[in-house]
């Protein structure tokens, strides 16, 4: 269940977890498996690893970015991470590429990107199974398409971008004082509905109904073998997005669990609206029913997007906003002294770092504002905050995950090959492409990069674990096809230090630069 028990921090993690194994079966009262009391889970939009951190730690400080652009020096003893290489050197990945054209560094003036194609087959054609050499032809933008920012027409070798510390200062200043992953993967191949359904429940397939009642647009290309490939729209939801098929997931997922054993927990969006609605009613036009996941399930959907009754009540079961939220609720809960053990964060669409509708410097305002926040609470002592992102958007790395849920639909399917085991679906091959994973926590090491083989289901496994609940199928063996991704998820254990004492020193970061302003 939990892997790569290579130090006394990892085998003190397994212990808690055996510890809590043997409490769950004798029916007693379940406690935390750590020190953390509260997980905050902070999920942006659209990035790979490479995207942001091809050449960390070494930003290329260049004079011909844009006046007052930060410059990076890292700290001294800083690791290297599996990326692209250094930055000037002629013997690595950024000159030496498989790919079509070279890997290609983004300035902070080039902050506002095309939105590249991140589409399930999309993402298996540009991995070329393995080679990683298809991404301009597979996943770029089209060059018929035009940049907001620029109105000029896309890069038609976009996908072979990437940021250094000059842009994504913050990231790469949080990754110097805290902790990293460079092998933490997309569940599956695919897109935004599908990474948030597996952060969720580590599943895309269980139970989906289409509507087709209520919404005549075919499924095809959407579901496939019964699998979310595309995105689709929640039926059961007033404010549903346009043009997209609507399905129903009824598999479980976090929230069931956390309520089953009534730990707070709370999905707080910006861009969800605080006043109520209803089905075909006017909806705010920033809501995108994708970023809020709980929504496409009837336990812990808040269709009519009514508020909380109270302060007291955000976080708890039984109340009318049924655990979804405004970011205006996250705020009155860290005022208000109850904020739930766990938080999931989706920024306003403008601020999730989405190439097109949103960019890495206003990604960055969003997370150092909330952070900064977070560190100044009296939770800070005892939170593990994780920043990672529900799908690459077909960015170029140059990383392949192995292949641990085999998937054989001829029409989508290019990077799986099958067998396909007995308690596997077809579509929904992975793991997908490599994504970005830090923690911030007192309990984190410090400028410290973990490899154990991780995805996105570990920050689900994490919260079982911590919280003493069960696999989203249960205790036991699930029945044939009805594997969720977490039973089988990496451990995130080795990002933590659960030994000496936490540095509970806040990390002060400015929102607008990214630079540090007061070191832990």
């Amino acid at each position: 269940m939990l892997f790569f028990a290579k130090n006394r921090v990892t085998l003190l993690w397994t212990a808690s977890v055996l510890i809590l194994s043997g409490l769950a079966a004798s029916g007693e009262a379940k406690a935390q498996a750590t020190p953390i009391k509260h997980v905050v889970v902070i999920f942006q939009e659209n990035v790979s690893f490479d995207h942001y951190f091809a050449t960390y730690p070494q930003a290329l400080n260049t004079p011909s970015d844009p006046a007052g652009t930060p410059q990076f020096t890292a700290l001294p003893n800083t690791p290297s991470v599996n990326g692209l290489g250094p930055a000037g050197s002629n013997t690595t990945l950024l000159t030496h590429n498989p790919n079509s054209a070279q890997a290609y560094r983004l300035s902070p003036a080039d902050a506002v990107t095309c939105d590249n194609d991140n589409a399930y087959d999309a993402e298996q054609l540009a991995a070329d199974k393995g080679l990683q050499d298809q991404y301009p032809q597979a996943t770029s933008a089209q060059p018929t398409a035009t940049n907001t920012a620029t109105q000029k027409p896309c890069d038609a070798n976009l996908a072979m971008a990437y940021y250094d510390g000059n842009t994504v200062t913050a990231l790469w200043n949080y990754a110097q004082h805290y902790a990293m992953s460079d092998n933490f993967y997309g569940t599956e191949f695919g897109t935004t509905v599908m990474g948030h359904l597996n952060l969720l429940s580590g599943q895309t397939h269980v139970n989906v109904t289409g509507n087709p009642a209520n919404d005549p647009k075919p499924v095809t290309g959407f579901v496939q073998n019964g699998s979310v490939i595309a995105n689709v729209s929640s039926a059961l939801e007033d404010c549903p997005s346009k043009n997209e098929p609507t399905v129903t997931m009824t598999s479980k997922n976090v929230g069931d669990l956390l309520n089953q054993q009534n730990v707070t927990w709370g999905w707080f969006y910006g861009d969800f609206p605080t006043a109520p609605t209803t089905k075909g009613g006017t909806c705010p036009s920033a809501y995108n029913n994708h970023y809020d996941p709980f929504q496409y399930y009837a336990s812990t959907a808040n269709p009519h997007h009514l508020p909380p009754s109270s302060i007291a009540a955000i976080g708890t079961s039984g109340d009318q906003a049924n655990h979804q939220y405004g970011l205006g609720s996250l705020t009155a809960a860290l005022n208000g002294g109850t904020l739930p053990s766990v938080v999931f964060i989706k920024a306003p669409s403008t601020q999730t770092g989405h190439p097109q509708k949103s960019d890495p410097l206003s990604e960055q305002e969003f997370l150092v504002w909330t952070i900064n926040e977070l560190q100044a609470s009296p939770f800070w002592k005892d939170m593990a905050i994780f920043i990672t992102y529900d799908d690459s958007d077909g960015w170029y790395d140059h990383a392949l995950a192995p292949v641990v849920n085999e998937s054989l639909d001829p029409a989508y399917d290019h990077q799986c090959a099958g067998p396909l085991a007995a308690t596997a679906y077809n579509d929904r091959c992975g793991y997908g492409p490599r994504l970005p994973l830090l923690v911030i926590s007192p309990f984190a090491k410090r400028n410290y990069v973990d490899s154990a083989l991780t995805d996105q289901t570990s920050v689900l496994r994490f919260i079982e674990t911590n919280f003493g609940l069960d696999y989203i199928d249960g205790p036991t063996a699930p029945p044939a096809g009805q594997a969720s991704f977490d039973r089988i998820a990496g451990s995130l254990g080795g990002l933590f230090d659960f030994v000496d004492a936490p540095n509970t020193r806040p990390l002060v970061l400015n929102p607008a630069t990214g630079v540090v302003m007061t070191s832990n």
